[in-house]
């Protein structure tokens, strides 16, 4: 016979700190394990502290976008910035900084504070419909550890005590129980709070739809000229990611004059653009005057005046006596609207001629040097300085060239290379045959077109996010009680009629320092309604008999 000498462990003699052996997991609980990381990641995510920090890291993101040009704005700045910094506009370049807003780690950013601002909203929104469902709180067992206190003991009766109160918080949200009012105010703060951040939601949104589907072209339009609104037409266009060119809206304009006028200084003033447009094919041309923050609104898309310059008329003559008349587009290079521009005859008769010049609108001629400048962007004294040249323009050769440049590879200057100075109506006479004839001047003027269907959703957004903001600063929660309770007298016997006791209390969620006057008068507009009574011995209140939850504040 053997005995079993191993200890026997039971319930009874395991100790406490011993940890009970774990159940086998089951299906269900292997399942909450595997989406325990989740869940915990998406609270994160959608926590109020993430999206401070994405909305941070958005405003970071935005710095490249400020301070480094952008290729979808000005190309030809990237690429002198490119020049000038050899070293660190290659890094930056790889890093999507002159394209900030389109890069992957911007669109990161932005789609994160979009996802954790609509998680962290939803149960945001369900607990305040909920508040707003909920009745204020009782009125507390003990008002006197409230923060703002009142007591005195009056002859009027509670029924007239409580109406007096009831009419004393008009517009308060009011509940009368048993004995007490209780009362709230405040919840648009809340209100104003969700509507701020709904409203950047929806701001989000709406930039969202302007880069996707939204539209942007520049034209430049000489007077005289019009343009049509096809995709064509443009010189420069920034299409939406998902832009359709059917939904381009179907208007033209001709530019019939461009007006500009300057101070004595040089100073712009004014700038008008004359135009006559069409908003359908087949309507019928109206008239417009398109200035500065005034702009075209046909349909969808709005057109802008953004810039202007100078475009002199001039007819070119070959050795055989052929003409050709070409209006100059001259790109201005300062504030004084000295201007370049090329002149390109790739038909001529002969050789092929070539002309670079600058158009001074106010000139002058240094008598030592004969230089020519300009001393005002007014055309009071116009002249056009050029340069020719005969050779191979190079532009049959499938190569793309700059329109406002001449590529002098293969040119051979005329005349030694001197530059000739001319006037309206003055002509060159080249040597070795044909001419070159200043006509008069024209002005020309550059417009932006753009279509954001995003637009009118930014800007009820916009108007959202300051309503919201004003209301979550200004208006301030707070709660008040009122109790008038009538009390026996002193021997135990009933109490002289009308003897009530008056008890009110206040508490403010926010900004106690501004409930304590508002407190105070609605106090004393109450004690000017039920006034203390003579002075009499304390009486023994009884303890309301409320239940714990209705003890909270």
């Amino acid at each position: 016979m053997s005995i079993d000498t191993s200890p026997v462990v039971d319930d009874a003699t395991r100790l406490t700190t011993q940890p009970t052996p774990a159940a086998p997991a089951g299906p269900s609980q292997g399942r909450r394990q595997l989406l325990a990381p989740v869940r915990r990641t998406w609270r994160q995510l959608t926590s109020m502290r993430t999206a401070l920090l994405l909305l941070f890291l958005l405003a970071l993101a935005s710095v490249p976008g400020s301070f480094l040009p952008q290729r979808n704005l000005n190309p030809v700045a990237v690429q002198d910035y490119l020049r000038a910094n050899p070293t660190l506009g290659p890094v930056l370049d790889r890093l999507g900084a002159f394209d900030a807003f389109a890069a992957p780690w911007f669109a990161a950013v932005y789609l994160l504070l979009f996802i954790s601002l609509v998680g962290c909203l939803g149960p945001r929104i369900r607990l305040h419909a909920k508040a707003l469902r909920t009745p204020p709180p009782p009125v507390p067992r003990v008002l006197s550890r409230l923060p703002s206190t009142d007591r005195w003991e009056s002859a009027a009766e509670p029924r007239a005590v409580l109406d007096e109160a009831r009419a004393a918080l008009k517009g308060w949200r009011l509940v009368e129980r048993p004995g007490g009012l209780s009362a709230e105010k405040g919840y648009l703060r809340e209100t104003g709070n969700l509507l701020f951040h709904v409203s950047l939601v929806g701001l989000l949104i709406g930039i969202a739809m302007g880069a996707l589907l939204g539209f942007k072209g520049t034209v430049l339009v000489k007077e005289g000229d019009g343009f049509a609104n096809t995709v064509l037409s443009y010189d420069d266009i920034t299409p939406g990611r998902l832009f359709d060119a059917a939904r381009l809206e179907p208007f033209s304009f001709q530019l019939k004059d461009f007006r500009a006028t300057y101070a004595d200084n040089g100073t712009a003033l004014t700038f008008n653009a004359d135009l006559t447009y069409k908003d359908d094919v087949d309507a019928a041309g109206r008239p417009y005057d398109l200035r500065v923050n005034h702009p075209l609104v046909t349909g969808g898309a709005k057109t802008y005046l953004l810039g202007h310059g100078y475009a002199p008329r001039v007819v070119v003559t070959d050795r055989e006596g052929n003409e050709l008349e070409q209006t100059v587009v001259c790109l201005p290079q300062g504030p004084e609207f000295i201007s370049t521009c090329a002149i390109k005859v790739p038909d001529a008769a002969g050789e092929q001629l070539g002309f670079e010049g600058i158009f001074t609108p106010t000139t002058v001629q240094d008598p030592e040097t004969g230089r020519v400048t300009s001393v005002h962007p007014r055309a009071d004294a116009p002249a056009l300085t050029v340069q020719a040249f005969r050779g191979d323009l190079r532009m049959d050769r499938g190569e793309p060239q700059s329109v406002y440049a001449l590529d002098k590879t293969e040119l051979v200057a005329v005349d030694g290379g001197t530059p000739r100075t001319l006037l309206p109506g003055q002509t060159w006479q080249l040597p070795g045959g044909g001419s070159l004839r200043f006509v008069e001047t024209t002005e020309w003027a550059t417009f932006q077109v753009t279509q954001d269907p995003g637009k009118l959703l930014a800007l009820v957004a916009g108007t959202g996010m300051i309503v919201g903001l004003c209301l979550s600063l200004f208006v301030r929660r707070r709660r008040v009680w009122v109790r008038a309770v009538a009390v026996p007298g002193p021997a135990g016997g009933q109490a002289p009629p009308g003897r009530t006791v008056v008890e009110v209390a206040g508490l403010a969620r926010q900004g106690a320092e501004a409930f304590a006057p508002e407190f105070t008068a609605l106090a004393a507009r109450l004690r000017s309604t039920a006034p203390p009574a003579p002075d009499l011995p304390a009486p023994d209140l009884p303890a309301p008999a409320l239940s714990p939850r209705e003890d909270s504040t």
